[in-house]
């Protein structure tokens, strides 16, 4: 146990770091421990999916857009609502798995709002892939009473915090309020979230490119060009890149974080949109993303620029290693560029 002393747990972090906080009134640092709190329940159960069944498998439901939802899905999407309502320190939350948010009438004139994703990468649980969490903070811009739909449309510029967990080979928490960002391991056997990798910066450009390659026939000319590209040897820029795609938007991500590289989702024909939600998934990774100097884009325009207009709008992302994501908006706006002339 000599070790620990070493170590700063999560609540020492938050506690050294709160005057650096956008508002550090403290009930940024409380809903800080709150997701901490229960992403180890969700911890616990992931843990154990194998063991027990009555968590694996279809909950026979589906959520806002559609998506059938995992019996696990349900159950981390109920901690982290009663979590959240139980501290008093925020006046609601929007999930993924709800079609509208959820005010938290009791706590009605509590300053922030939640936005988050309970369980990214769901389809993957029945078969022991990593998953993840992932949370975006904001500061409501309704003055009081209950929340409304604009507190949670807000640009992803104004969060005050974003991060995720990933349950994976460990259980890690990885978040900023905008002064860089630093990851925490979960100790098992005490509970405890350790600061393990402080101030993570994305490799300006790595040697990863993750996208769902099964769609390559569907994706853009442009995007199929740069996969292209990905995977042209050229010794002088390090090609050809690894294709790596686990299929955990979380897991991907974080991956890329470590070691460098791009992670993408282009839009698909034949509806030519793309599919992940930008209040839920995109924005907190593109804050996340940007603090550790790494870029995010939609392929025209940052991705924490874009004026949501609903709850669970989808957008196409590239988000990454700077000097990557720069190449594919370069072929992105050259394709347009030719489609004028």
């Amino acid at each position: 146990m000599n070790n620990y002393r070493k170590l700063i747990t999560l609540d020492e972090f938050i506690f050294q770091r709160e005057k650096d906080f956008a508002y550090s009134s403290g009930e940024l640092s409380g809903l800080l421990r709150d997701i901490a709190l229960a992403s180890k329940i969700v911890n616990r159960e992931v843990n154990k999916a194998g063991l027990v069944t009555e968590i694996l498998g279809s909950a026979g439901t589906h959520n806002s857009t559609g998506d059938d939802q995992k019996k696990l899905d349900v159950f981390a999407n109920d901690q982290f609502l009663s979590a959240l309502k139980v501290s008093g320190e925020c006046c609601g939350i929007a999930s993924e798995e709800s079609e509208e948010y959820i005010p938290f009438t009791e706590h009605q004139n509590a300053k922030y709002v939640v936005n988050l994703d309970p369980l990214d990468g769901s389809s993957n649980i029945d078969v022991n892939v990593s998953i993840g969490t992932i949370f975006s903070i904001f500061r409501r811009v309704s003055l009081s009473g209950p929340c409304v739909a604009e507190d949670f449309l807000q640009k992803g510029t104004q969060q005050v915090a974003a991060g995720y967990v990933i349950y994976g080979s460990s259980t890690m928490m990885v978040f900023t309020t905008g002064n860089g960002v630093n990851g925490f391991t979960l100790d098992p056997s005490v509970g405890e979230f350790f600061l393990s990798h402080p101030d993570i910066r994305i490799p300006g450009k790595g040697k990863v490119y993750s996208v769902n390659q099964g769609n390559y026939i569907n994706f853009p000319e442009p995007i199929r060009r740069y996969i292209d590209w990905c995977t042209t040897e050229d010794k002088p820029t390090g090609r050809p890149y690894s294709f790596r795609y686990i299929g955990s938007m979380v897991a991907d991500f974080h991956r890329n974080m470590i070691q460098g590289g791009i992670y993408m989702y282009p839009p698909v024909a034949p509806s030519n949109k793309g599919k992940l939600r930008l209040l839920f998934e995109c924005n907190p990774l593109a804050f996340i993303a940007e603090q550790a100097g790494g870029k995010a884009s939609n392929g025209e325009i940052p991705v924490m620029e874009i004026e949501p207009t609903e709850l669970h709008q989808r957008l196409p992302v590239y988000i990454g290693s700077a000097e990557m994501v720069d190449k594919a908006e370069e072929m992105l706006r050259k394709s347009k560029m030719v489609e004028k002339v």
